[in-house]
This record gives structure tokens, sequence and C-alpha cells, in this order.
């Protein structure tokens, strides 16, 4: 598809800036919601990107998701003549909080007890699955001891017999 130099432009410099572009799968749409072109154009840039694997694509629920490989990055940057300095923003590293994460504070409250404790056999207990009547277990030899209460499925009853 032919596209006007100027539209390809604004594209490809919104993929450099960016690192990533999100685009709709409608083809008619008059305007790209983040680009001031038609969206077709940019659909399509993007495709031809893809082929030549300067994007990597993503489908879902009806949009595009592209994001820019190293070789992508290399190629911009010569076709819109930047110095190797200036890099998308997803490839900027953001300045962090000098904070530890939560949960490395001692006496938070948390609880770190590992997998496999006695804290899981209490929640079981008390949901009543554990050892008082009705949970399952015979309350003299304390051994599971399943039974049939019958009924037919779900709750609904047998179906009629003798029809």
């Amino acid at each position: 598809m032919l596209i006007p130099k100027a539209d390809r432009k604004k594209i490809h410099e919104y993929i450099f800036r960016e690192g990533v572009l999100v685009a709709k799968k409608d083809f008619n749409l008059a305007k790209h919601p983040d680009i001031d072109t038609k969206n077709l154009f940019v659909i399509k840039a993007c495709q031809s990107l893809t082929s030549r694997g300067y994007l990597k694509t993503q489908f879902s629920w009806q949009y595009y998701y592209y994001t820019l490989t190293p070789e992508g990055l290399d190629y911009l940057r010569e076709w819109l003549h930047l110095p190797a300095e200036i890099v998308p923003a997803t490839h900027v590293k953001q300045n962090r909080s000098h904070a530890p994460p939560r949960g490395m504070l001692s006496g938070d409250g948390g609880d770190r007890r590992p997998r496999g404790s006695d804290r899981g056999d209490r929640e079981y207990r008390k949901r009543g699955f554990g050892d008082r009547e009705g949970g399952g277990k015979d309350a003299q030899t304390g051994e599971f001891q399943p039974q049939f209460r019958g009924g037919f499925g779900r709750g609904r009853g047998a179906p009629p017999t003798g029809q």
C-alpha cells in the first residue's frame, strides 16, 4: 500500500519515541487516536515493519499490539537520522525510590510461615472440613467414611419410575 511519506514519518517517529504502539482493527477509522493519520496507514506501516522483523505483533480482542525489536530500533534510528543517545521510552530506566519493597520491613504484620504449616490446617477446619461432626470423619474412629445420601445429580430428584 502506498502511504504518503509524511504519514509514514509520523508513524515511525511515534514508534521510535514510545517503543510500543496499539491500533484497533478498524480499517475504516478516519484517524488513529495517538497519531494524526489514518488508522489504516498505521496498521499497514506496522505490518510492513513486522514482516521485516522490526516489530513484534500481538493481536488480542480486535487490537494490534506492536513492540519494537532491537533490529527495528537500529532501523528506525537510521531511517530517522537520530543519534545513538536517543532511545525509546520503553528503554529508559526509571528512577526507583530507595524504600524497600513492601513486606521486607520487620514487624509489618505479615505471617511469613512456609507452606505446609499448621495455618492451612486451621483454615481447612474453620471452613467445616476438619475434625468436627459432619466433616466427613467418623466421630468415634476418626477415619474418613463417605456416605451416599441419595439424590440424582445436582440436587434433582431421581426420575419417576414405572412409566
